[in-house]
């Protein structure tokens, strides 16, 4: 009898966490970063779909919107289903320049949604194991469990797996 399975789809400023087998998938990342914390020891993981760096307020109604907020929610989600805080590793991709010709740094959003988010991952000590960030154009990424295999399909048609 074959194991069924577990495919979770997260849309922007959502999140999920599974365990044992199966799939986290996003898509529309454009200078939205899609995060995956997992454990390298445990079959846990979970991925935010992070659409701006900070949030304007203490304690938003959907902390997975903002990088300050979706990561501390991740890290204590995965801790919640067994996840060790020192097993613990990262992959990410997006943070694109969807428009070229703006140079304006507030309009920069890809950039500092990926600031952001690398600087929270050294403040709790998480490394970055690979990442696909940047250029200028969208991506779709999965995570699978157990092989913790990451796969971005771009909006150009190209795929690869990190």
């Amino acid at each position: 009898m074959a194991d069924t399975l577990q495919q979770v789809r997260i849309g922007i400023a959502e999140g999920a966490v599974i365990r044992r087998a199966g799939q986290i998938v996003t898509a529309g990342l454009g200078s939205c970063v899609g995060l995956v914390l997992y454990d390298d020891k445990v079959d846990v993981a979970g991925m935010v779909h992070i659409m701006l760096p900070n949030a304007p307020k203490p304690n938003p109604m959907h902390p997975q919107k903002y990088a300050d907020t979706a990561i501390p929610w991740l890290y204590e989600a995965l801790l919640r289903e067994g996840a060790r805080p020192l097993h613990l590793q990262a992959k990410m991709a997006g943070g694109a320049q969807m428009f070229r010709n703006l140079t304006t740094e507030a309009l920069r959003i890809g950039d500092r949604n990926v600031h952001v988010t690398t600087e929270l991952l050294h403040d709790l000590q998480i490394p970055v194991v690979t990442e696909d960030v940047g250029g200028h154009y969208g991506r779709t990424v999965r995570f699978d469990l157990p092989t913790r295999v990451f796969s971005i399909r771009t909006a150009r048609g190209e795929e690869r797996q990190i």
